[in-house]
Order: C-alpha cells, then structure tokens, then sequence
C-alpha cells in the first residue's frame, strides 16, 4: 500500500470519528447558529443507525470523549419492547467516571438514556448513583429501576437543558456510597445545541394572577419533566422543529375524571403563522395544529375544570410554558372564549384570551408561569382551566395546545429529586421520559369492573326502594281520598323520572360526556 493510499485512509477514519458532531439546524431558519449533535452509543463501537428516526450513533469505546478511568462494558439481551439504539450495549462504572466533551460555550440538551436490566454481574437492583456537570447535580441517589418500575416503563430517556459557559462539558457517573455493589451505567448520550428557549419572554409567578415577572437567571439548568402534544399524537425527534430533537407526548394519559372535553384540528382554511416575534423552534407547527377544549355545553363546562394531574418532585420551582392557537370558526375575535389558569391551586392568570394575547385566528402564542412547591418525594401538580364570566365572553370555554413543565435549578444548582417509588393504584402515569408503557394490569381492570357492577346493583336497589315506597305512599293517598288522577303505572315512571333527574346534569344534543359537578375541582 502506497504511502498516499495510507495518508487517505487515515484521513477518512478521522472523519469519521468526528461525525459525532453533525449539523443540527441546517433545515430550519428560525434555529441557532451553533450545530451541535453528538450522538454516543456507550459500551460499543463503531456506527449504529437509528431505526425510525434515521439518525446515526456512534459507540464511545476509542472516542475522544472517554477518560482513562476503568470502566466495564456489556452487551444486553435483545428486548422486543426496548429499541436496539442505543439500548443494547451499556457502559458500567463501579468508580467515578467523567465523559468529556469539548463544546463552544451555550445552552444545550443533554438527554441521557437508561435501560436497567442486569449487567454480567451487576444486578440491576444494585445501580445507585449520581450524575453532574459541573456545577449541577442532574441525578443523586438515582435509581433507574425504581423509576421504571414506578412509571410502569421500560427504559428512560433523562432530559436537561444545561448553559455551558467553558469550553467543555464533564459528564460525571458516580457510584453511590450508601449502597453495597453500587455501580452506575450508561447506555446512550445524546448533546444537542439549543436557543435559549427560556430568556425570549418574561415568565411569571402563579401568585394570584398579579403579573409578577420572575427573575431569569441563564446560568439555570432545567429538568424536562413533560412535554405534551395537547389534543394529537405523539410526535418522534424528527417532527420536532429548529432541529432540537424533541419528544412531545400525547396528553390524555394525564386528564383527571371522566371530563376530557374535546379535540380538533385547524379548519382546512386556517393555515398557522408564527408572529414574527415567536421563532418556530419554540414548538412544532404540529403543536398549534391541535388542541382540546372544554366542549359547547356551557352549563356542564361552568361545573368543572379541565384539568391535568402531573406528578413532580416536590421541593422544586417549576416553569409552566403553555401553547395557544385559536384553530376554528368562528373564533376570530377577543372576548369570544376568555378563561383563568390555575396551577396547584394558585391563580397562574385570570381572563385569558388566545385572540387578544395572539392577534388572530391561527396565530401560535404561549405563556410561562413559574410556581414553587414545597415537601419532598413525588407529588401530584394540578393544571386547570376554567372559563371566565366576568368578561361575559360570547362561549363559555377553554383551549390548550400544548404544555411543557421543567424543574429548575433554584437552590445550589441542583436537579435532583428523590427516587419514585412504584405503588400498587392506578395513578396517573408521569411521564418525564419517553420510554415504552407495558400493557394494563388485568387484575386492575377485574377490579375495576368489580367495582363497577356492584356500585351499579347498590344503586339500583336504593331506586327500586324508593320507587316502592313512593308507590305505597300513593296507593295509601288515593284509598284516602278517592281522587286517583293518574294511573300507578304512571305515577311510578313520572317518580323514577325525577329522581333521575335530580341526578344527571341537563345536556344539550351536542354536550359532551360529563362526571357531576361534584366530582371535579371548580374554578375559585
């Protein structure tokens, strides 16, 4: 082989290595200049292509981005409900271990990707550690399998959004010290640029509705907690927009009570246009084109909130950023659909107008509130909508179309909260991570209907008693008195007619299906 040949080749092989870094928002205007993207697949090497998504990883093992600590790495048994990338190989660490990443300073994504199963020797029940970037604590203590198990997943995708103000990210696993066998692992990590998402508008204070801005700080790291596509679909990395990879979750698994109002898409003749104001990376146009209502009967939606329960880590300050765009006819004008915000019981904005706030009908605009929870452990974060009468809007309604929630680095640059603890009840689902729900308990369900079918023969006894005695009493008043107006059959169906009545709230043909009232937490 020539000397030339051989001067080409080692050329391509550096190439290669350095295709960990690709551009990321060459396909969107409204993106950052920076165009970060590294792709690591831990434990392996080579390059590993990414079904569905069609992005490439590339395995860590000789990358310019481990140190020369020890570390083990392992190969997993195929899973038919966890994805090959980057899930099937990890890298195991029973020593501190630090991936360093050189990068221009800014704000990026960092998403870190666990599968807990067990690792050659290393039992999963075993895996205790903490994770951080300097300054911040992302993870400590972390258990990923106790997460799985309490969120009924498989594998979790961690997202963070981290300001990087030197020239490289250390990416630290540290075993834990409280447990005997601790060890930490890793089996993919993905860095990608972003815009500050969070400087662009002011935020703030769920305290009353008083429009109180909140203090933004851009050496603040946030947590991902959820990302929902209110009223659609899940949408994959690739659906995202300005080339930041993001997941949005479908949001129905999270709706309290039997009221989930309704949802639509923009009429065929409403196109969206993002204000010149609001750069598209903020949300996909996928967002906007979907929404959910409260629905068209104004007298069942003056009874109940629309309302989300999303679990969180109490102890944190969280930053609520709400999407909006008025989709249909005929919303086109202010004071039509007009509504409070709350969040844990705290007034987040009272007479909220999609139109007055986004100047027209399929104009795409969003809010951020910050609120502040107290306590530790899990805990459970109410956002509700309800309509406001004070305006006397033209509907009584309410709309959203889509919901970010991020935990923030308050108090000592810190992220991280206590490990989840799985539960035997069905609770609503948090969903901070991406990764695959197994299918629903049988015995829950066979309870559930239990549950049902004998709540049903109780109530239809307590009618039956009714009926009869309001049968005897009439019986007794017409020996009485002689004076039978109606026949028994009668007065027996005009009886069981009022008594339902008295329980089911009076719907229009076009009314959507409802819990009573007293079900549901009604605005203040």
């Amino acid at each position: 082989m020539s000397s030339s040949t051989s001067a080409l080749i080692l050329t391509f092989l550096s190439l290669m290595s350095l295709h960990l870094i690709v551009p990321a928002f060459a396909a969107d205007s409204n993106s950052t200049t920076n165009s970060t993207l590294i792709l690591l697949s831990c434990g392996t090497s080579g390059t590993i292509q990414e079904i569905g998504n069609n992005r490439t990883w590339v395995g860590d093992i000789g990358s310019k981005y481990i140190s020369q600590e020890t570390s083990e790495t392992s190969t997993i048994p195929q899973n038919p409900e966890v994805p090959d990338v980057p899930f099937s190989d990890a890298r195991i660490f029973t020593s501190n271990y630090t991936y360093a990443f050189p990068l221009s300073p800014g704000r990026y994504f960092l998403r870190l990707y666990f599968y807990p199963t067990n690792y050659s020797n290393h039992l999963a029940s075993d895996s205790y550690f903490t994770v951080t970037v300097h300054p911040y604590t992302l993870l400590s203590n972390f258990s990923a399998l106790l997460t799985v198990e309490a969120l009924n997943y498989d594998y979790l995708i961690q997202e963070f959004s981290i300001n990087i103000t030197s020239t490289t990210l250390n990416l630290t696993f540290a075993p834990s010290t409280e447990h005997l066998n601790a060890y930490a692992f890793i089996n993919g990590i993905e860095i990608v640029s972003s815009p500050d998402l969070f400087s662009l508008s002011p935020a703030y204070l769920a305290n009353g509705g008083k429009q109180t801005v909140f203090p933004y700080d851009s050496g603040m790291a946030f947590q991902t907690m959820y990302r929902l596509n209110v009223g659609g679909q899940p949408l994959g990395p690739y659906e995202d927009s300005g080339g930041l990879y993001r997941s949005w979750n479908d949001d129905s698994t999270y709706i309290f009570g039997a009221a989930f109002g309704v949802t639509f898409q923009n009429d065929s003749n409403v196109t969206i246009e993002y204000p010149k104001t609001m750069p598209q990376y903020i949300a996909p146009v996928l967002v906007y084109e979907t929404a959910r209502s409260m629905g068209p009967n104004p007298q069942i939606n003056l009874n109940y909130n629309l309302t989300w329960i999303l679990t969180v880590d109490a102890g944190f300050y969280y930053l609520l950023r709400f999407h909006f765009c008025e989709l249909q006819y005929p919303i086109t004008m202010k004071n039509q659909r007009v509504f409070n915000i709350y969040i844990n019981n705290q007034t987040a904005q009272t007479k909220f107008d999609v139109i007055s706030q986004s100047g027209g009908i399929g104009r795409p605009v969003y809010e951020d509130y910050v609120v502040n929870t107290s306590g530790s452990g899990q805990m459970d974060m109410w956002v509700e909508l309800h309509p406001d009468t004070s305006a006397k809007p033209e509907y009584y309604d309410a709309i959203l179309n889509g919901l970010e929630v991020f935990k923030m680095s308050m108090v000592e640059n810190n992220l991280a909260g206590l490990n989840r603890v799985p539960i035997a009840t069905n609770t609503v689902d948090p969903s901070q991570s991406y990764g695959k729900r197994h299918h629903g308990s049988k015995v829950n369900v066979a309870t559930i209907i239990g549950g049902a079918i004998a709540g049903g023969v109780f109530l239809l006894s307590l009618v039956g008693i009714c009926l009869l005695m309001i049968y005897k009493c009439q019986k007794k008043k017409e020996r009485e008195t002689g004076e039978g107006t109606i026949s028994d059959s009668m007065a027996v169906s005009m009886s069981a007619k009022t008594i339902m009545s008295a329980s089911t709230p009076t719907e229009s043909n076009n009314s959507i299906q409802s819990a009573p009232a007293a079900t549901f937490r009604v605005g203040r």
